[in-house]
């Protein structure tokens, strides 16, 4: 049974104030386990929805949108209506901002609501700007002048965000009162970049090109991801390639045949190897989605 048809947050009510990322990915997530989501973005839309409309469509799916002027007096009492049935309210937007709402402190008006509350930063610097570019330069996960490749400090905020939420409705049916959660995207940013402290992944690292089984490695027509870590993978590996497992010999072996091939061989033989794809739009749709786990 898959986490999506299992549906645990079956009844549960989720009201979003969040645009960009972090917060349409968290809720996009309480979608899936099963509740019912009403977003309500500014009278000009989501961001997202303009950069990258293929994902604001994906994660907007199922989830009902609404557009509200809350600096309005309409827009605002449409909120607090939103609020007294709902069970979870996402947002995201600096401190001050949510203050303006003049919602003033939510326990007092909904004490059973649970806020998950997405930041950028805490503390003295909970005003401060920033996005997820400044939130993983500041810890070192790129590598200038590349921007990154993909949004880790939103992502993992976005999933940070799940796991409050949850955890909020988790201790209201134990203690039946609501509460607030705090997710920075700071926080994301630095828990993603230990393994960049602990000396784990980065230039000549074990997992930075040290280890000549775990690496990247070209091909006749491309490049293929050889993560053979294990010391069972790494004889297997060696053994079928017939090489010493320095990286000059798997150099070699591999840019000797088709990426194609080396796919076939790592299949039939149980290696961990996968061709290195391009998941840019104009070929997104050939690279597959990873399926659901099961429980």
């Amino acid at each position: 049974m898959s986490p999506r048809s299992l549906r645990p947050l079956a009844g549960i009510q989720v009201v979003s104030l969040a645009t960009n990322l972090p917060g349409p990915l968290a809720v996009a997530g309480l979608r899936d386990l099963g509740a019912a989501v009403i977003k309500v973005e500014p009278p000009v839309g989501d961001a997202l929805a303009v950069a990258a409309p293929s994902w604001y469509a994906e994660l907007t799916q199922g989830v009902e949108v609404r557009r509200a002027d809350l600096k309005s007096r309409s827009g605002l009492e449409e909120l607090t209506r939103l609020l007294d049935t709902a069970d979870v309210l996402v947002t995201a937007m600096r401190p001050s901002a949510f203050c303006r709402l003049g919602l003033g402190d939510l326990s007092d008006r909904y004490p059973r609501l649970c806020h998950v509350e997405i930041v950028g930063y805490d503390g003295a610097d909970e005003e401060v700007a920033g996005h997820d570019l400044t939130y993983q330069a500041r810890y070192g996960t790129i590598r200038p002048p590349h921007l990154p490749l993909v949004p880790v400090a939103d992502t993992v905020g976005g999933e940070r965000a799940i796991s409050a939420a949850l955890a909020l409705l988790l201790a209201r049916g134990q203690h039946d009162s609501g509460g607030h959660q705090r997710i920075t995207l700071d926080a994301a940013a630095y828990d993603s970049a230990a393994a960049l402290r602990h000396g784990l992944f980065g230039n000549g690292a074990p997992l930075g090109g040290a280890l000549p089984s775990y690496n990247i490695y070209a091909t006749a027509d491309g490049h293929i991801a050889l993560g053979a870590l294990e010391p069972h993978f790494e004889a297997r590996t060696r053994e079928v390639l017939d090489c010493d497992g320095t990286s000059a010999a798997y150099t070699r072996a591999f840019a000797a045949h088709t990426t194609a091939h080396w796919e076939d061989l790592a299949a039939r033989h149980d290696i961990p190897l996968t061709a290195v794809r391009d998941a840019h739009p104009a070929t997104a749709q050939t690279t597959h989605a990873p399926t659901a786990p099961t429980t």
